[in-house]
């Protein structure tokens, strides 16, 4: 391994945060708040790295919503196609 050029606060421990992140194949969003949790109270004092993990935490939780209903709202479109489909073939059988 390469050696590491990083700060000592993302160094504590058996693994190095960014190798961390990447082993659990973590998203932007994600991989900061592991970030901001693994060096709270290391660099900066321990509120203001927690908060900025709660706000990375916050947006991809927003993102997810967003997503999750955007998806219901496909499906349910898909589904309605579906049906259109069915009963138009079925009038076809007749």
């Amino acid at each position: 391994m390469a050696p590491t050029i990083g700060p000592d606060y993302y160094k504590r421990g058996s693994i190095e945060v960014w190798d961390f992140i990447r082993d659990q194949g973590l998203n932007y969003h994600l991989g900061n708040a592991v970030k901001y949790i693994s060096r709270a109270g290391h660099k900066d004092d321990a509120i203001s790295d927690l908060s900025k993990a709660i706000h990375y935490l916050e947006n991809e939780r927003e993102f997810l919503r967003a997503s999750s209903i955007r998806i219901q709202t496909e499906l349910r479109a898909a589904a309605r196609i579906d049906d259109f489909l069915f009963e138009s073939s079925a009038e076809f059988d007749r």
